[in-house]
């Protein structure tokens, strides 16, 4: 569709937007605000106000303002001038359409986005580290306050549910749907090196290249000998899961298994891999979520981070030319890939302010199907506090992506909620986190929400 006509009947009218936390995300959407049609930044939110400075002036907005309060906010909106606060809380008060989260702090998020709310505006959540705990719930108080709570594209979870709306609207049966990891691995036969887009480091894999292909029948035992070969690597990063579990909550999709396979594959493997054994693929099953580690040449384009479906072919007549035009169709003609390579950042997510405020329509409608669980993946000891470090990880807890559930002592406990939290016992390696071996923070906005979440949606199961 052309949303140059889609939005029409809005033309003229402007969403004016906060934007909280000036990191990749929220640079990049200050920046294209200043050149989208119908959107405005007028305020920015961030502990660290040069880094907003630098933001704002990037895009090329000259009348800034560094405000020390929430007076100085509203005299420098009101004369027309572009907004810098370091507390969320000064910005949700100012007279704005929309809140765009985009810090990565789970606490602060569910913080400022409950505050936006309670500050009649729409919120846009990027972080999803705190969408994957409570966004269910939010989304829930927003539509009863008249609001919308949408998560944005730009990220994976939104343009997945769209591609995977969109397969579903046409009739297409689903078998997998997820997304790449963030960074490749690069195969230089000629070197004998396998390297991590990640560091940018080769790693020695001198026979690596007999793994490049394999038959459909003896794909899933390359796939197995590839993971062996390339142990030391890492296939999957937290936000990879957390990302697949608000696909999970917005689709009803869910996980083969809690680890995910995450194969290391070739784009053009996709369609052999993600479908049943029975078919020689990985799941065990239909109706998955899942993602890759995109395996290419030095002179092959990446994956960059894109999210894809696997359909049943229903039609062997249309699937065979459109197999004849390029799209990867397995060799038994049985399922198909269907896939958007790229996501954006902040330069798309204007799309879904649009698409949630001028036709009240969220990216997703959320409710709680799966968890992102903590497990021990090496012993831990009691007393030692649970801190989120680099790439949104809590050091040595491995994720897992479970069924939602109510919180309970003897229960997987939520990822994030596990965030900073002391344990209160030993955690031998391998071991689920429960609720009872930490100590919830005092005064936690995040584990408020999801007590309440809890309530609303498992009160029966109580």
């Amino acid at each position: 569709m052309n949303p140059e006509i889609l939005f029409a009947p809005q033309a003229g009218r402007t969403l004016r937007a906060g934007v909280v936390g000036a990191g990749e995300f929220g640079a990049s959407f200050i920046f294209r605000s200043a050149r989208a049609q119908g959107l405005a930044v007028e305020a920015v939110a961030d502990p660290d106000t040069a880094r907003a400075l630098a933001a704002a002036r990037r895009a090329g907005i000259e009348r800034v303002r560094v405000c020390a309060d929430r007076n100085a906010a509203f005299d420098a909106h009101a004369h027309g001038e572009f907004v810098v606060v370091e507390d969320a809380a000064s910005l949700v008060e100012l007279p704005l359409d929309f809140v765009v989260e985009a810090t990565g702090h789970p606490e602060a998020a569910a913080r400022t986005a409950l505050a936006a709310l309670g500050a009649g505006k729409h919120v846009a959540m990027v972080t999803k580290e705190a969408d994957c705990v409570v966004g269910p719930l939010l989304q829930k108080k927003a539509s009863a306050a008249g609001l919308l709570y949408t998560p944005v594209d730009g990220d994976q979870p939104s343009l997945m549910v769209a591609l995977v709306g969109w397969a579903r609207m046409l009739g297409l049966e689903i078998v997998c749907a997820g997304k790449s990891g963030e960074y490749d691995l690069v195969l230089d036969a000629a070197a004998g090196t396998v390297t991590t887009t990640a560091t940018g480091e080769a790693h020695s894999a001198p026979d690596f290249a007999r793994l490049w292909t394999a038959p459909p029948a003896q794909l899933a035992a390359c796939v197995a000998d590839r993971t062996r070969v390339l142990a030391q690597l890492s296939r999957a990063t937290v936000p990879d899961y957390c990302e697949l579990t608000i696909v999970a909550n917005a689709t009803g999709l869910a996980p083969d298994m809690p680890a995910l396979h995450a194969p290391i594959a070739r784009t053009l493997e996709l369609p052999e891999l993600f479908r049943p054994k029975a078919e020689g693929g990985l799941l065990a099953g239909a109706g998955r979520v899942d993602m890759f580690v995109c395996l290419r040449r030095p002179d092959e384009l990446s994956f960059a981070g894109g999210v894809f479906v696997v359909v049943r072919c229903d039609d062997a007549a249309s699937w065979r030319v459109l197999k004849d035009k390029g799209i990867p169709v397995s060799a038994d003609g049985a399922t198909a890939l269907l896939h958007n390579p790229v996501h954006l950042l902040g330069i798309e997510a204007p799309m879904s302010l649009f698409g949630a405020a001028l036709l009240h329509a969220p990216a997703a409608a959320l409710l709680p199907q799966c968890d992102l669980a903590a497990r021990a993946a090496r012993a831990l000891s009691a007393g030692s506090t649970l801190a989120i470090g680099a790439r949104h990880a809590i050091d040595g807890i491995a994720p897992e992506i479970v069924p939602a559930a109510a919180l309970a002592d003897d229960g997987p406990l939520p990822y994030y909620l596990a965030a900073g939290c002391r344990l209160r016992a030993n955690v031998p390696a391998g071991a689920s986190i429960t609720r009872a071996m930490v100590e919830p923070p005092v005064d936690s906005v995040l584990w408020r929400l999801r007590a309440e979440q809890d309530s609303h949606f498992f009160a029966a199961n109580r």
